[in-house]
């Protein structure tokens, strides 16, 4: 049980820390898209950090 309590607050601060950024980064007024947009932006992220590294040719 205390692991997954560890992990909720580990999700939660993750989540308002994305919140913060995304807050600084556009403010309140554009708030929403800049959301979606650095939403996009880590999900890229993630999928290129997932892949295997090309081998270099020589």
């Amino acid at each position: 049980m205390s692991l997954l309590r560890g992990l909720f607050w580990l999700v939660l601060f993750v989540f308002f820390t994305f919140c913060f950024v995304v807050l600084f980064e556009y403010g309140t007024h554009d708030f929403a898209s800049g959301f979606q947009k650095e939403f996009e932006r880590v999900k890229t992220f993630a999928k290129e950090a997932g892949k295997p590294a090309a081998k270099p040719k020589k």
